[in-house]
């Protein structure tokens, strides 16, 4: 049998060999926004998983785990199936009455930005919460610390914010604030996994991490995040909401790890109670599977590489675009080494051609654009009628909104495709409107 598990592992590969994709055709070929880099043992790691028929969390999904809390120097990774599902574990294990005074309650709010990905500010909503709106500066379209700091108030309780395209925000500086106003920081680095502040890794500041794999993401397991934190506390919570809410944390297909499972009393259970059946939060099943896994420990081995590729693209953009009229390109913020997630372009007030135009021209001409997530989330019909406040004026999230797109920097981009890229938007910018 594992002569045949061999030959089927060479067909895979010779197949992916077969497939490869043809050559660039400018006009023709679609230069994407994001996508997955997906080499052959990419292809191999996955069917072999299958062939093992290793259909649930299992021996990949614990080896990635420990490896990625490894490459952050963290304590405790859990995988999701879904970066959305790590945030919304990560800010829901802060409600646990397991944290006692400590613990977030309906009512209590949390500081986010306005113009984002909504399921950085879902989760607050989802858990009765209350999002308090910031606005971000144009160019690192990151909130300031002095605004994270105007927006706490007497009932604020903690910081959710997202690196934005990549681009740290100033982590450590609200890390402080967080610690001086004796709040929770969770960062959500879905977008921003390599980067890094001050020599620092995102993702390491916070009490809790969120990492997302989704295809456009740096890495991929085709549907999959990650929670990770350095508090062992909020670890085993943050298992337990996972797994269903239970009290237990033996692995699936496992029993007795405690060898107390005949022995506990909790609630008003009688005792003796089969521990594996005790539930100590009202949880979710957000798990991974070992399918997943597999692919994701494969991809694990290409960070380096592509966050490399990634600040090259988005460095020859940067070079190729700059000086243009009427655009304003992206910056890093100071002190950080961004492994981009996208290039984002905003064009100016008073420009003589709309955004829409702009985008329209790109989109014909087979470049990918996006806009920059959702904009100003409280523009939006899903948050009509919802409770949350506003710090300060949100021009700048307008701004995003209505002026604000970017192009694709992965990995899976040619100089050739960049360099495309520049020429089609310089020849729209230079043309007389």
């Amino acid at each position: 049998m594992g002569n045949d598990k061999t030959e089927i592992l060479d067909l895979v590969r010779e197949y992916h060999r077969s497939n490869a994709s043809s050559g660039f055709v400018p006009g023709i070929t679609s230069v994407m926004a994001s996508g997955a880099v997906l080499d052959e043992d990419d292809r191999v790691a996955l069917v072999e998983a299958a062939l093992d028929m290793r259909i649930a969390a299992g021996p990949s999904s614990r080896k990635l785990e420990r490896a990625l809390a490894k490459y952050f120097g963290l304590r405790k990774a859990h995988l999701t199936n879904s970066g959305s599902s790590a945030n919304l574990l990560a800010l829901s294990s802060l409600t646990s009455p397991q944290l006692e005074d400590s613990r977030l309650v309906p009512g209590d709010e949390v500081v986010t930005v306005a113009a984002g990905f909504p399921t950085t500010v879902n989760p607050i909503i989802q858990n009765g919460l209350v999002p308090v709106f910031t606005d971000i500066e144009i160019g690192t379209y990151n909130p300031t610390p002095e605004r994270i700091e105007q927006a706490i108030g007497p009932r604020t309780r903690a910081i959710m914010v997202a690196h934005a395209l990549g681009n740290p925000y100033a982590v450590e500086e609200i890390a402080q604030i967080a610690d001086d106003h004796g709040l929770f920081l969770i960062e959500d680095n879905c977008d921003a996994l390599g980067s890094t502040y001050k020599g620092r890794l995102t993702g390491t500041f916070g009490d809790l991490a969120t990492e997302s794999f989704y295809p456009a993401h740096h890495i991929t397991m085709g549907e999959g995040g990650v929670v990770l934190t350095d508090n062992l506390a909020l670890a085993r919570i943050v298992e337990s909401m996972r797994d269903w809410g239970r009290d237990c944390w033996c692995e699936p297909a496992e029993d007795n790890r405690c060898f107390k499972r005949f022995e506990h009393q909790m609630g008003t259970l009688p005792a003796g109670y089969d521990h594996k059946y005790i539930f100590s939060h009202v949880g979710y099943n957000l798990k991974s599977t070992d399918v997943q896994a597999a692919l994701g420990l494969q991809q694990l081995t290409h960070i380096d590489e592509f966050g490399k590729a990634r600040r090259h693209n988005w460095a020859r953009l940067r070079e190729g675009l700059d000086g243009l009229p009427h655009l304003v390109l992206p910056e890093a913020t100071p002190g950080s080494d961004p492994s981009w997630f996208g290039f984002a372009i905003t064009v100016v007030p008073g420009a003589p051609f709309a955004p829409g135009a702009l985008i329209d021209h790109l989109e014909y001409s087979k470049v990918a654009t996006r806009r920059f997530f959702a904009g100003n989330l409280t523009r939006h019909p899903a948050y009509e009628g919802q409770k949350f406040r506003v710090s300060g004026p949100l021009t700048n999230s307008d701004i995003t909104t209505e002026r604000t797109f970017w192009i694709g920097v992965f990995p899976g981009l040619t100089d050739e495709m960049i360099d495309y890229s520049i020429s089609t938007i310089s020849e729209f910018v230079t043309l007389p409107h």
